[in-house]
C-alpha cells in the first residue's frame, strides 16, 4: 500500500499592528476622560471639515456659540444621547436596597431619547432629520440645519466621515485561509472538549479525506477572538481564594494551553483576551500573559495579542474585537442586525464610540487608539449569538468583509476566510448523536 505524501502547509507574511493599543509608559495620574473626547473631536473635525466644501458648498461652518436664529449653517461636534433608561450607579445602589427586584432590560432605548451636540464652545439639543435610535454618545458628526426660536437646532442633514480610504487588495493566485474561533469558554458547562478536539484535528490536518486535508494545509493562521476560558464567578468576588480552590481556577487555563499547544505545533495562532478572560477589563485589553500558556508559549507560532487586534496577512488588513464594542452599541442603539452596528463603526471611523461613556477604556491623554484611519479588508467581531457575514462596499471601491463569529461553546461553529477572495465559510462541529 503506497504511503501518502506529507502535505506542506502554506505560509503567509504576517505583520502585527497592535502597537497602537499597547499601554506602555502611560502613567495614570488621576486624569479624566475629557482628553480622549477632545482628541477624538479634533481629529474627526479635520476630516469632516474637508468633506463640507464638496457636499455642502456655500454653507458656512460655525460653532455652537456662533449659531444665529434661522440662519443655515453646519456645526461639527460630539453627540451626547440623553437616555431615560440608561443605568446610573445611584439608581443601582437604591435598587440594591429595594425589597422588590427590578428586571434589567437588554436594551436601554426609549421613545423620549434625544441627542445633544457638543463642541468646545457649548451644547445644543438636536431635532429634525436625525434619528436618536441610530446614534450613541461619543460619535462625532457634522449637522446641517438652523437654530429655531426655541433654541434647538433643526437638522436637515447629517454628514458622517464615511468609510476611510483603503489600500487595494493584491491579486493572489492561490487560496489561503484564516480560521476564526471565539467563545471557547473552556471550563464552563457549555464547553464540549470533543467538539474543540474535532476542530483542532481538522485544522491541523488529522481529520478528513485527502481533499479536506488539502484544504487544511492551506490554513495559514488561527485567530482565537476572546472568552477562551470560564472561571466560576464565586472565585471572583474579591475574597481570598482557598488553596484547594486555586488549582481549580487554573484548570481551565491548563486545559486551554494543552489544546492550543496542539495547534501551534502545526500553524500560527493569535489569541485575544475577552471580557471573561484573566486580563484587564477596560479596552484596549492587553495581551494575556504568556506565563498562562506554559506549553503553547514555547513555540514561536504562538502570539498573545491585544483586544482590539489589528494585523496584516499577505497585504490583507484585518481588524477585530472580542465583541464588547458591538454588544455595547446593541444596548444603547438600534439596528436590524449586528452587521449594521459594525458598518456604523466604520462609517463613524471609530471602533468603540461608546468608550468611555458606557464601555470601560483607558483614560488616554494624547490619543484615541480606537479611531480607524484606514479601512480594513476584514473586520471581525467575536462572541456573537450567531454567524453573520456581509461584503460591505464603499463609494471609493472599498470592500470590507464583515464577520460576526458565534460563540463556539454554544454553536460548534468556527469561521474560515479566504485571503484571495475574502469569501467566508463555516466549519461546523456537532457531537450530538440524536436519532
Amino acid at each position: 500500500m503506497p504511503v501518502p505524501m506529507p502535505m506542506e502547509r502554506k505560509q503567509a507574511a504576517y505583520t502585527n499592528l497592535d502597537e497602537r493599543y499597547a499601554i506602555q509608559g502611560e502613567k495614570y495620574q488621576g486624569q479624566q476622560y475629557s482628553h480622549i473626547y477632545f482628541t477624538r473631536l479634533h481629529h474627526m473635525r479635520n476630516l469632516l471639515h474637508a468633506l463640507v466644501p464638496s457636499l455642502k458648498p456655500q454653507i458656512p461652518v460655525t460653532t455652537v456659540l456662533g449659531l444665529e436664529k434661522g440662519k443655515d449653517c453646519i456645526i461639527v461636534g460630539t453627540l451626547y444621547k440623553h437616555m431615560k433608561l440608561k443605568p446610573s450607579i445611584l439608581d443601582e445602589y437604591s435598587k440594591e436596597r429595594s425589597a422588590i427586584p427590578l428586571v434589567k432590560p437588554h436594551n436601554f432605548m426609549h421613545p423620549d431619547d434625544h441627542l445633544i451636540l457638543e463642541d468646545e464652545s457649548g451644547r445644543v439639543t438636536l431635532a429634525g432629520a436625525i434619528a436618536p435610535a441610530e446614534y450613541v454618545t461619543g460619535v462625532v458628526v457634522a449637522v446641517h440645519g438652523k437654530e429655531t426660536s426655541a433654541g434647538n437646532f433643526l437638522v436637515e442633514d447629517v454628514i458622517e466621515a464615511g468609510l476611510p480610504p483603503q489600500t487595494a487588495l493584491s491579486t493572489a493566485d492561490e487560496d489561503k485561509y484564516v480560521v476564526f474561533v471565539s467563545g471557547l469558554s473552556v471550563g464552563s458547562d457549555t464547553f464540549n472538549p470533543l467538539q474543540f478536539q474535532l476542530l483542532i484535528d481538522h485544522i491541523t490536518g488529522h481529520l478528513g479525506d485527502e481533499n479536506e486535508q488539502s484544504i487544511a494545509s492551506n490554513i495559514v493562521r488561527v485567530v482565537v477572538a476572546g472568552n477562551s476560558v470560564h472561571i466560576s464567578p464565586r472565585f471572583l468576588n474579591g475574597q481570598t481564594v482557598a488553596s484547594k480552590d486555586q488549582s481549580r481556577i487554573a484548570e481551565p487555563i491548563k486545559e486551554l494551553d494543552i489544546m492550543l499547544t496542539q495547534i501551534v505545533a502545526s500553524l500560527p495562532v493569535d489569541i485575544m483576551p475577552g471580557c471573561h478572560d484573566p486580563a484587564n477589563f477596560s479596552l484596549p485589553q492587553q495581551p494575556l500573559h504568556r506565563c498562562l500558556f506554559s506549553g503553547a508559549s514555547t513555540y514561536n507560532t504562538f502570539s498573545s495579542c491585544s483586544n482590539p487586534h489589528q494585523f496584516e496577512l499577505d497585504s490583507v488588513k484585518f481588524i477585530g474585537t472580542s465583541g464588547q464594542n458591538i454588544d455595547d452599541l446593541y444596548k444603547y442603539s438600534d439596528a436590524k442586525d449586528k452587521l449594521a452596528f459594525m458598518e456604523r463603526t466604520l462609517r463613524w471611523r471609530h471602533l468603540a464610540p461608546t468608550a468611555p461613556n458606557s464601555l470601560g477604556c483607558y483614560p488616554y491623554t494624547d490619543k484615541d487608539p480606537f479611531l480607524v484611519d484606514s479601512c480594513p479588508h476584514v473586520y471581525f467581531v467575536g462572541n456573537q449569538d450567531q454567524y453573520e457575514t456581509r461584503l460591505l462596499e464603499g463609494p471609493e471601491k472599498q470592500k470590507v468583509r464583515l464577520i460576526c463569529i458565534p460563540r463556539f461553546s454554544e454553536s460548534g461553529v468556527a469561521v474560515m476566510v479566504n485571503l484571495r477572495s475574502l469569501e467566508c465559510s463555516t466549519l461546523s462541529f456537532s457531537t450530538s448523536f440524536d436519532s
